[in-house]
C-alpha cells in the first residue's frame, strides 16, 4: 500500500516540476524568429512585463482607404505569447468603415464591444454566412475562409479579434491582387475586370505593371 502512493506522489512531484520548468517560453525579440516561433528568453531576464501588454488601450490608426485598423498583440509585441497559440488583436472601425475580404490560417474569434457591423463569411461551398452584430455580440470565423466586416452604424466600432496562434497571418484579396507587380493582363484575366478598372485599382492600392 505504502509503494503506490509514494509512486503517486513521486509523480505528481515530477509533474509539477515538469510544469513550473516548460509552461512558458518568453520570446527573445533579439534573435530571428522561426517557424516555432522565437527563441525562449533566459529566465534569469523575465520580467513580469513579460506577460503584461498595454498596446490594446490605444485606438488603431484608421486613416485609410478602409477607415479601419488594428493593433496587434502577437508575440513580436507581447512576447508572452510565445508558444501559447493564442494572440488578439484591437479593431477600431470609423462610421462607414470596413475590413474588406481577407483570410487567416487560423480561426478568429470576433468580439463587438462598441456599434453595429455586418459581419460574415463565405464558405468552401460558396455559401455566405452573415449577419448584423450589435454591441455584446460574437462571431466565429473558420480558418482560411474568407471574411468580411462593414460598420453599417453611426457611431464608431470598437471589437476585438481572438485567435488560436500568436501569428495568425492575414492576406486581404484587394492588396493581394493589386499591391504587386503582376501583370495587367494576368489581373484582367483571373478577375474578369476590364483593363480600366485594374489600372485604376493598382494605382489605387500601388501595384505596378
Amino acid at each position: 500500500m505504502i509503494f503506490p502512493i509514494f509512486l503517486t506522489f513521486s509523480l505528481l512531484i515530477s509533474l509539477s516540476f515538469a510544469n513550473t520548468v516548460s509552461n512558458y517560453c518568453v520570446g527573445d525579440l533579439s534573435l530571428p524568429s522561426g517557424p516555432a516561433g522565437y527563441s525562449c528568453k533566459d529566465p534569469a531576464k523575465v520580467t513580469v512585463d513579460d506577460f503584461v501588454y498595454s498596446g490594446l488601450r490605444v485606438a488603431a490608426n484608421t486613416t485609410n482607404l478602409f477607415k479601419f485598423g488594428g493593433n496587434n498583440a502577437f508575440t513580436a509585441q507581447f512576447p508572452g505569447l510565445n508558444g501559447m497559440g493564442l494572440s488578439i488583436v484591437r479593431v477600431d472601425m470609423e462610421v462607414g468603415g470596413y475590413f474588406p475580404i481577407h483570410t487567416h490560417r487560423v480561426p478568429e474569434l470576433f468580439t463587438l464591444v462598441e456599434g453595429t457591423i455586418v459581419a460574415g463569411f463565405i464558405d468552401s461551398f460558396n455559401t455566405p454566412f452573415y449577419k448584423t452584430l450589435n454591441k455584446g455580440d460574437i462571431m466565429i470565423f473558420p480558418p482560411t475562409l474568407i471574411h468580411f466586416a462593414i460598420n453599417v452604424g453611426s457611431t464608431p466600432v470598437l471589437a476585438y479579434a481572438t485567435f488560436s496562434s500568436e501569428n495568425p497571418g492575414v492576406q486581404l484579396i484587394d492588396t493581394a491582387l493589386f499591391r504587386n507587380n503582376m501583370p495587367s493582363d494576368l489581373v484582367q484575366k483571373i478577375t474578369l475586370l476590364d483593363p480600366a478598372q485594374v489600372t485604376k485599382l493598382k494605382n489605387l492600392f500601388g501595384g505596378t505593371n
